[in-house]
């Protein structure tokens, strides 16, 4: 009797395990353009395989999503079917016969360390002066002036023929390629004079006339004043001559004689008044200052401080800016030794909101410049003293970098690739894997894979995905030592986007970006040389140096994370 109770009971339990399994389920594929596959049917939870022979022509099968939106993918070695299911095929425009294949644009293979590389570069997007003998010059402190179709970059120029920073030019009409000129616009003195060196200015018209308005500097003790305003004038935008006699002085109740520089200035011809905006310190604490003066630059009068440093641990805000995109004010600074931040206000130079950074410190001193259609921050992208350097990335002076302004409907700012940049790019390479589609699965330690070649110059893009916390990205080899990989990593737990030298053990730049599991992004990544700028599109941008990795693999890699990635491609000039 007790072994009859036994079974029954027995067979009733797997009478109950066998319908809590569920099933039967029934899996659909919508190829979104070709043949469906037969419908699968399964009597309880399983996984299944990828369906065979699934083509389209034109076309190349990207992968499986479980929403018609294409957010959610299907991992067919991972995902189980616990339900009634519709798979839904991603495709990717097949351009195969127009794929190339090779070596660099420039052969590298000779050019064993990151300091030959770095000199063997011939950038022009990413604009950088012309050798002076054996000495590399650099940009520092970037004017912009746009006129007539072609933007003017007036720039601190850093060694070679420059004496002092005196300030150079080139130009551009497109931000792809640049026109240098080799004499200065305007030289400091060589007498020992307040602008014994040249800090950094603004170009504005007034009328037919020019003016340069610029920081005269000298830190000798027989000098009252360590920075004063100074101006010089031209009529053709190519040489400036001084206005001898003419400078403003720190205001009485800054109570100090040093610090006080940048002047950005922009004309306004219905009140006929110059507005001048620049950066101070006072008791200790960085200001931004505002001033006007006349057309005729008599009756300068100084209306205050708009703008407070709110950290309270910066001691300066240089190279100040001030504009407007709609109906929103902001304004722009760089942090000594730290970021580019902006604040916005309802109103002409302030109040101002709390501040946000708009992009790491590798992209230095940027200032806005316009042109009716289109808003572009013009920075230098800082650099290493060595290129072999695992270190930090914190040079003076570098190349020039362009990004295009983006304005969210929050009134949020965020930066974007120039259009005319990213175009240049059309030829299309190949991968080193055979799909443009990668799920890398990683626990606590790193995992790499190589999906593209670094190239003199280039560009990314690609869709993404993840499903955890930690981090991903991209990897570029240093010297072959994993533990020296420079990475490009998206930390969802932190918010931020990092450039990490030693496998992540050492930070250079962060930027803060929001980052949520689940949901579909883009991104595109360019790079001339050793400098580059990793977007997020819509959200975030991080300008990056990474040095000795031309000619070897760029890895895709991830950390406690599962990350999808898609619709990956790589181009060339």
């Amino acid at each position: 009797m007790k072994k009859s109770l036994i079974g029954v009971l027995l067979i009733l339990c797997l009478l109950l395990c066998s319908c809590s399994s569920g099933g039967p389920y029934t899996v659909t594929f919508d190829t979104n353009g070709c043949e469906d596959p037969a419908p699968l049917t399964l009597e309880k939870s399983g996984k299944i395989t990828q369906p065979e022979n699934i083509e389209r022509d034109g076309y190349v099968l990207q992968g499986w999503y479980t929403d018609a939106a294409m957010t959610t993918p299907w991992n067919f070695g991972k995902d189980k079917v616990q339900s009634d299911l519709t798979l839904y095929a991603l495709w990717d425009a097949d351009t195969a016969d127009e794929i190339q294949t090779g070596s660099n644009d420039k052969d590298f293979s000779s050019l064993r360390t990151p300091g030959s590389q770095e000199s063997a570069y011939e950038y022009t997007t990413y604009f950088l002066p012309g050798m002076d003998g054996t000495n590399q010059p650099y940009v520092g402190d970037p004017m912009p002036y746009y006129e007539d179709g072609v933007y003017y970059i007036y720039y601190l120029k850093d060694g070679g023929d420059s004496y002092n920073h005196s300030i150079y030019l080139a130009t551009t009409t497109d931000f792809v390629t640049y026109t240098e000129y080799d004499a200065p616009v305007l030289e400091s003195s060589r007498s020992g004079g307040q602008d014994a060196w040249i800090g950094t200015g603004s170009v504005v018209k007034v009328d037919d006339v020019y003016y340069l308005f610029y920081t005269g500097h000298n830190g000798a003790s027989n000098m009252e004043f360590k920075e004063k305003v100074m101006v010089a004038k031209s009529d053709n935008l190519y040489s400036f001559e001084k206005i001898e006699g003419w400078y403003i002085t720190p205001p009485a109740d800054l109570r100090q004689k040093n610090d006080f520089r940048d002047p950005q200035c922009y004309y306004d011809p219905a009140t006929g008044k110059i507005s001048m905006t620049l950066t101070a310190s006072q008791d200790g604490t960085a200001r931004i200052l505002k001033y006007t003066l006349g057309k005729d630059l008599g009756n300068i009068t100084y209306e205050g401080v708009i703008f407070t440093n709110p950290v309270g641990n910066f001691w300066n805000l240089e190279c100040t800016d001030t504009f407007k995109i709609g109906d929103i004010w902001y304004v722009t600074y760089s942090a000594q030794d730290d970021t580019l931040w902006y604040a916005s206000s309802s109103e002409p130079y302030g109040p101002y909101g709390q501040p946000q950074r708009l992009e790491g410190k590798l992209f230095y001193a940027a200032k806005h410049v316009e042109d009716g259609e289109n808003s572009y921050m013009v920075g230098w992208a800082r650099r290493s003293e060595s290129a072999s350097s695992t270190q930090d990335v914190a040079a003076w002076a570098g190349n020039v970098v362009v990004q295009k302004i983006m304005q969210k409907e929050n009134g949020e700012l965020y930066l974007a690739p120039v259009d005319a940049v990213q175009e240049q790019f059309t030829t299309r390479r190949a991968l080193l894997l055979d799909s443009a589609h990668l799920v890398a699965q990683a626990g606590s330690r790193y995992s790499y894979t190589d999906v593209f070649t670094c190239y003199e110059s280039f560009v990314i893009t690609g869709e993404f995905s993840f499903e955890k916390q930690g981090s991903f990205g991209l990897a570029f080899d240093f010297n072959g030592k994993e533990n020296k990989y420079k990475l490009i990593s998206l930390n969802p737990a932190d918010g931020l986007v990092q450039l990490a030298f030693n496998e992540g053990d050492t930070l250079i730049t962060e930027k803060e970006v929001e980052l949520i599991p689940g949901q579909n992004y883009t991104f595109t990544y360019i790079q001339e040389g050793s400098v580059g700028v990793f977007y997020i599109d819509g959200e975030a941008a991080l300008t990056v140096r990474i040095y000795g990795a031309s000619g070897k693999p760029i890895m895709l890699f991830a950390e406690n994370n599962t990350v999808t990635f898609t619709s990956l491609r790589q181009y060339t000039k």
